[in-house]
């Protein structure tokens, strides 16, 4: 079993940056494939980022490439996401999921993802 905890959410205005975190307790983060989505009201989880186990390659939407950078430390069992030149549009409740990976496809489907976190919110003010 893994136990994940999102914080680091708020209200920051368009332009804005916020970094996210990704606790994980009960297993070694490590050995687990990381995403990060977003479900804003009335819509559909998306898939924003991930970083899979080793060698730590990432992967994003095209609506925050560049803008958004996805890390992890293992020694902290932690996972990141850096938020920057945030826009309304990106106002959701983030989540982070840990799974294993079939293929580098899966990485964007949510059934490929065990375990999730509780969401913190993220408020873009325009």
């Amino acid at each position: 079993q893994v136990q994940l905890v999102e914080s680091g959410g708020g209200l920051v205005q368009a332009g804005g940056s916020l970094r996210l975190s990704c606790a994980a307790s009960g297993r070694t983060l490590g050995t687990y494939d990381m995403g990060w989505f977003r479900q804003a009201p009335g819509q559909e989880r998306e898939f924003v980022a991930a970083i899979s186990r080793r060698p730590g390659s990432t992967y994003y939407a095209d609506s925050v490439k560049g803008r958004f950078t996805v890390s992890r430390d293992n020694t902290k069992n932690t996972v990141y996401l850096q938020m920057n030149s945030l826009k309304p549009e990106d106002t959701a409740v983030y989540y982070c999921a840990a799974g294993r990976w079939a293929t580098v496809q899966a990485m964007g489907v949510k059934n490929t993802y065990d375990y999730w976190g509780q969401g913190t919110q993220v408020t873009v003010s325009s």
